[in-house]
């Protein structure tokens, strides 16, 4: 974990350099997960299907599967296969990124600025004072995993198409849809009062879990499968671009901030040097 150690703070505590490329570049690869929905429009509009595609009724998968043909008694035949598909690995890709490159202390603080995170609570084992991690960091290291993935979970998805007869594109899907769902209710608790979109990201976890396992215990056989499998997806695809997009702002307000110290500090240093 990274972190920038302040004079002034307690043992255990740091303000993370939120200023760093490294944030820059993990928040903005969080928030561009966003590209699903354009390539997902694209590739239904260019549908080859005896019947127009619909959201309600027509799985996400179906749009990646590689033939034309009945699929599991379902006529498929997406033409841009290969958009669908790589834009999931995209998506899949950019999750990872920004799991590996936000580190738990952003995450602790991102949505609080000026706050420092405790990395360390101190306890008492018998005479020996101990320091163990604090809940908050605990938190946030567990969604850094989740995100991860879910991210190569989506990966997955992507790389072995529905129609190739894999397991491997079943378990990629539930890796998606649990690991995001569970990272979004745990970054609603991490973010609670420090930001009114702790509610938005807990509801967008509830309704990927809750959907999940509604399709679950269902096995998919609802009137309208479409519907309820873009509840399990949708969710976690647009919780996770919004936390992306509360860390990007965070890390540019941080950025405006210290520019305006430089030049402040610039300016000061340029009148204080004596006439010659």
């Amino acid at each position: 974990m990274n972190g920038r150690a302040t004079a002034s703070a307690p043992a255990g505590w740091f303000l993370p350099d939120v200023r760093s490329i490294r944030a820059n570049i993990g928040g903005w690869a969080q928030l561009s997960v966003v590209q699903y929905f354009v390539a997902e429009a694209a590739v239904i509009e260019a549908w080859a299907g005896p019947e127009p595609y619909s959201r309600a009724t027509g799985f996400i998968s179906d749009l990646g599967a590689v033939s034309c043909g009945l699929y599991e008694d379902r006529p498929v035949c997406s033409p841009l296969h290969w958009l669908m598909n790589a834009s999931f690995v995209v998506q899949g890709l950019a999750l990872v990124l920004g799991a590996i490159l936000l580190t738990a202390g952003l995450l602790c603080v991102a949505a609080r600025p000026e706050v420092q995170a405790r990395r360390f609570r101190a306890t008492q084992e018998g005479e020996t004072p101990i320091r163990v991690l604090a809940v908050p960091w605990i938190m946030a290291v567990a969604i850094r995993i989740l995100t991860g993935v879910a991210g190569v979970g989506t990966v997955i998805v992507g790389l072995v198409p529905e129609d190739l007869g894999s397991p491997w594109h079943f378990a990629g899907a539930l890796m998606f849809f649990i690991g995001g769902g569970f990272a979004l209710l745990l970054l609603a608790v991490l973010w609670f009062r420090q930001t009114p979109v702790s509610w938005f990201l807990g509801i967008c976890g509830i309704l990927c879990l809750g959907a999940l396992v509604i399709g679950g215990v269902t096995a998919m056989d609802v009137p309208r499968p479409g519907t309820l499998e873009r509840f399990m997806g949708y969710p976690v695809t647009i919780g996770l671009a919004t936390a992306g997009l509360v860390i990007a702002q965070r890390v540019r307000t941080e950025r405006k901030s210290a520019q305006g110290r430089l030049r402040k500090y610039s300016r000061k240093s340029t009148s204080e040097v004596p006439p010659a």
